[in-house]
């Protein structure tokens, strides 16, 4: 069975094609992340447009890379939720005309199911039951997948999610945008014990995030640093918060795992491309016994394979709509 994905959630337009959800045939990604450097981050309005002027590009050119056409494929799987509402609606606007033309079923999925599903892409032996965790520029979550499209979230962040705590403090570094990704390959020439932060806790929900506090005290310390005239090292601190942010996401994953008794494990999303995060996620998993499935890191940011593949399983599971499909900003995973 062969789908056609499409994403259009945040600032990349993507279309690929993939085999019984497993094998990738074609994936083609329009980025706009040089445009939207100038302003500091994605501007809604401008994602909307480009995504409008790039769709049928890019489509067209993931039907040609997989040597397909409309008639040989099987289904039209499309990101509804959640996300910048305005992006969302360019592909299922799209991915409704293209069904409604072909008479191809359309199948909604999950930007976040999606993200999960990149790990199916990547290892062909990962199955459910496992335990997800989903770290991105929007969203932090402790997943149990019990099923392909069955899942429940054990642990979520209250305030910011991982990555716009990583995006946030870089800005006020002096970071360019995006500044996670920046921050990143920076820390790795720092001293990740040279500034002291704090290590966030949520009271009475301990496999909840909560990363406002770990930023604000960045911010404070960055700020302090100026009125004394004291010179911070960029690469030191950036190394300091990011240890603190991956210690905060492993402490609460492997305190999920030893709860739930669940033996396998796996990471989705953006952050989960992060050079520390990875390495530490392998240590901990390998002290345990316990099996890990980290995606590429091709497939860590936003793609259409991701979505092909999960809308896979969705039309499996008889998840389909009809021309009522509407885009949703946010919606559970669950």
């Amino acid at each position: 069975m062969i789908l056609l994905g499409i994403e259009s959630s945040c600032d990349e337009t993507a279309a690929a094609l993939v085999e019984d959800g497993r094998t990738i045939l074609s994936s083609v990604i329009a980025s706009q992340v040089e445009e939207h450097k100038i302003y500091g981050g994605v501007v809604p309005e401008i994602a909307s447009r480009r995504h409008s002027e790039a769709i049928v590009g890019v489509v067209r050119q993931a039907l040609e890379q997989g040597g397909m056409s409309l008639s040989q494929l099987d289904g039209i799987a499309v990101t509804y939720a959640p996300g910048l509402i305005g992006a969302l609606l360019v592909g299922v606007n799209f991915a409704k005309g293209l069904a409604l033309s072909t008479g191809l079923p359309l199948i909604p999925v999950h930007h976040l199911r999606g993200h999960i599903a990149s790990n199916y892409l990547s290892h062909p032996e990962c199955r459910p039951p496992f335990l997800c965790l989903v770290v991105s520029g929007g969203h932090s979550h402790i997943v149990l997948v019990e099923d392909y499209t069955r899942l429940k979230i054990l642990g979520r962040t209250r305030d910011d999610a991982a990555g716009e705590a990583f995006d946030k403090a870089a800005r006020a570094m002096g970071i360019p945008y995006p500044g996670g990704v920046e921050m990143d390959r920076i820390a790795e020439e720092g001293d990740p014990n040279a500034y002291k932060l704090p290590h966030p806790h949520v009271e009475g929900a301990p496999l909840d995030f909560s990363f406002s506090g770990l930023k604000t005290a960045v911010l404070n310390l960055l700020n302090n640093a100026r009125q004394k005239g004291e010179e911070i090292s960029v690469p030191d601190l950036c190394a300091s918060y990011r240890k603190a942010v991956v210690s905060c996401l492993t402490e609460n994953f492997f305190r999920a795992a030893q709860e739930t008794g669940v033996s396998t494990l796996a990471a989705a999303g953006g952050v989960s491309a992060n050079r520390l995060l990875r390495r530490e996620l392998t240590r901990l998993a390998e002290e345990r016994g316990l099996q890990l499935f980290l995606p590429d890191k091709s497939l860590c940011g936003d793609n259409a394979a991701m979505i092909a593949s999960q809308g896979y399983y969705e039309f499996l599971a008889g998840n389909t709509a009809g021309m009522d499909l509407n885009a949703c900003a946010q919606r559970s995973i669950e």
